[in-house]
């Protein structure tokens, strides 16, 4: 049995803000959610330089990126 996560992501109609790392091995799929969400063009896509997927849980410098970005998205779009 298959399952697509992304399989009508056009639907989506918010904010949307994705973030991976730069480094992640399953970055090829945060960028294929990214393009296919077409239904909204409040879109973000942040990229966390040198990050590996795991990293972005735990690394401080990382965390503190995303902790400032989630802040800022947030803010801005409730």
């Amino acid at each position: 049995m298959t399952w697509d996560a992304t399989d009508q992501a056009e639907l989506i109609d918010q904010p949307l803000l994705m973030i991976a790392g730069s480094a992640a091995d399953t970055r090829y799929m945060t960028e294929q959610a990214f393009a296919k969400a077409t239904g909204t063009q409040n879109k973000e896509l942040v990229l966390i330089d040198g990050a590996s997927h795991i990293e972005t849980y735990w690394k401080p410098e990382y965390v503190q990126q995303i902790s400032a970005k989630l802040t800022q998205f947030f803010g801005k779009n409730l």
